[in-house]
């Protein structure tokens, strides 16, 4: 063969080659979320006969519905910082509310896989996702302003998040962002108070069915957003390449929803519309309902799977659209941290009948006082009943100053999660099978829940690396803090209180606060060594358990000069034993009112609430 065909070969085969990666480059999908805030399923395609959403209906109706879709939290930033990664919250550090975690340098989020494949990937309007990162280094474009129509090449497959946060609890609190929300709907859609109907839980008050219809009229308004930004699809010519994912990003910013491990905080409307070119992509019928389990860890290995990418080992959810599936869940997962200002770590259980919540602090109120809900007139209104004696029969178990280590629902029957069948012999078999499954759930992410925050935040600075490296890395005994964060024997307290590992020396000293009666004189020497322990935790668990056990006189000038630490949330573990404890917080009042000047909002709203309690006052702060 001559030189000259050699060339024309080679020029054919070059050819061929490029128009094979045009072809799978334009082959694969573009992506869309379209996200909201705060909003469980109060849709008509999902059995809501109130409120007005005939656009999402009609996307369901091309689509498929997904009635067991679940947040991995009950509030936006840690739910979020799942969705981004594929990763349950506390196994990277992103568990506790505004925390900002360390997620591992050498992991990547979502849309890094997407962009080094060629995606253009945009987020519009908001992020929050509890880590500490750049947006640029996650997207080509993060903003109000992002959006697919900036890609030059208008050939690009793009990966587009569409945020809308008008379904978020403060336009439900507030009247005013209310009505700048839903100023412009038609009043023919917008409902009347008392056209909504309650939670069971909730008192029947002007106020509280004015709120309720808020919710209702600000998830009208979502369905205009929706039409808007499938309009803009349209009209591009792209809603016969897009897959559009819509979903919200936990439950109802109402009372004993939001932040609750309920399924009134956790299950979320999910919705999955595939172009028909794509069908293969989808395994079910358009416009079928399942009830397959989803949870916000398995986002991620789905658009990875849906763009033709593999999916990363270290991420812990599975991909349910695609042509390489694995098997179906058998559980989902969540879990709640702090929230705001209080710490109550709390882990679920969840499969298709029944729900499985495990309280790591029982003796902790089913609801605590935290300045942002309570400042909710729902949750006045709720507050306001409880005292004059008139709330609703099923709300009276939510109003217990402790709470059982665990409940079990058959969420089937009770929906709303009101009958704990824990005790109940004939679910005995369930309650095994849910709590193992917790167990083994919580050793094989290396929950990250299992270490106090001022403690995690310490050995990331000891060992330089974030603590999803350190559990996996580090001699730590992760299965022994299981194993006495769960307990409730003082005896096994006892047995472990000088453990070498501060995180066990820390739970084994709660414990004792929990569940001793009284100290005996072994007990009390090793608590009193423990004052003088060289982690700060410890010595305010074991301050705290003098406290309880009527010994505050040697333990209060522990927690008077952990109120003052360099380390903030040392700080706001001392601050919210001086609120548990009470009038026995009488001595260091003075300190507790300088604190009040305290530069994490955190400890100055604990501390506020303890003088509000001591003093009988109302004061308020940010």
């Amino acid at each position: 063969m001559n030189l000259k065909k050699i060339n024309i070969l080679i020029f054919i085969v070059g050819l061929c080659l490029c128009s094979c990666k045009k072809q799978d480059k334009d082959s694969r999908p573009n992506i869309l979320w379209i996200t909201t805030e705060d909003m469980s399923s109060q849709l008509g395609c999902f059995g809501d006969e109130h409120v007005h959403t005939p656009v999402i209906d009609q996307l369901a109706s091309k689509g498929v519905r997904y009635t067991n879709a679940f947040a991995t939290a009950p509030v936006c930033a840690p739910a979020r910082s799942s969705i981004i990664t594929g990763m349950h919250q506390s196994s990277i550090g992103a568990h506790h509310m505004r925390c900002k975690g360390h997620f591992p340098k050498d992991l990547k989020y979502l849309p890094q896989y997407l962009r080094e494949a060629g995606y253009y990937c945009v987020n519009n309007e908001k992020e929050d996702y509890n880590l500490e990162y750049n947006a640029l280094d996650i997207w080509n474009e993060s903003g109000v302003k992002a959006h697919w129509k900036n890609r030059e090449d208008k050939d690009q497959p793009f990966f587009a998040v569409f945020n809308f946060l008008g379904t978020h609890e403060s336009a439900t609190n507030s009247k005013k962002k209310h009505l700048s929300f839903t100023k412009d709907l038609p009043k023919e859609i917008l409902l009347q108070a008392g056209e909504v109907p309650l939670p069971p839980y909730f008192p029947n008050t002007p106020v509280v069915n004015e709120l309720m219809t808020r919710y209702y009229n600000n998830i009208a308004a979502l369905d205009r957003y929706v039409d808007n930004i499938l309009n803009e699809l349209k009209q591009d010519g792209l809603d016969d390449n897009t897959i559009v994912i819509f979903y919200s990003d936990h439950g109802a910013g109402l009372p004993i929803h939001k932040r609750w491990l309920y399924d009134s905080g956790l299950k979320v409307p999910m919705i999955v519309k595939v172009p028909e070119k794509y069908k293969k992509l989808l395994p079910y019928k358009v416009g079928e309902l399942t009830d397959e389990l989803v949870s916000f860890t398995d986002l991620a290995p789905t658009v990875l799977e849906l763009a033709g990418l593999t999916i990363p080992e270290h991420m812990q959810g599975r991909a349910f659209l695609g042509q390489h599936l694995s098997s179906k869940r058998e559980f989902v997962y969540a879990a709640r941290d702090r929230m705001d200002e209080r710490y109550d770590m709390q882990r679920a259980v969840r499969d298709k009948q029944f729900k499985y919540i495990r309280y790591y602090e029982p003796q902790k109120p089913y609801i605590q006082f935290m300045n942002t809900p309570e400042k909710g007139d729902i949750m006045k209104a709720i507050r306001k009943g409880n005292k004059e004696g008139i709330i609703p029969p099923m709300a009276k178990r939510l109003m217990e100053q402790t709470k059982p280590l665990e409940e079990l629902f058959d969420v089937k029957n009770d929906p709303w999660e009101l009958k704990n069948l824990a005790n109940d012999p004939n679910y005995k078999d369930v309650l095994v099978k849910m709590r193992k499954a917790h167990t083994e759930w919580s050793i094989d992410v290396a929950d990250a829940g299992l270490i106090p925050e001022a403690i995690l935040r310490q050995w990331e600075s000891k060992f330089n690396k974030p603590i999803y490296n350190i559990l996996r890395e580090e001699k730590v005994p992760i299965d022994l803090i299981q194993e006495v964060a769960l307990g409730s024997k003082v005896e096994l307290f006892e047995k472990h209180i000088l453990n070498a590992n501060e995180v066990v020396r820390y739970w084994a000293a709660t414990g004792i606060g929990n569940y001793a009666e009284n100290l005996n004189e072994e007990t009390f020497s090793s608590i009193i060594k423990l004052l003088d322990d060289e982690c700060s935790l410890v010595r305010i668990a074991a301050a705290r358990a003098l406290c309880i056990l009527n010994h505050e006189t040697i333990a209060m000038n522990i927690l008077k000069k952990e109120l003052v630490s360099i380390d903030e949330w040392t700080r706001l573990s001392a601050a919210l034993v001086l609120d548990e404890i009470g009038e026995k917080a009488k001595p260091v009042k003075e300190t507790l009112r300088l604190a009040l000047g305290d530069d994490n909002k955190y400890v100055a709203r604990v501390v506020n609430h303890a003088l509000n309690v001591l003093e009988g006052t109302n004061n308020i702060v940010k």
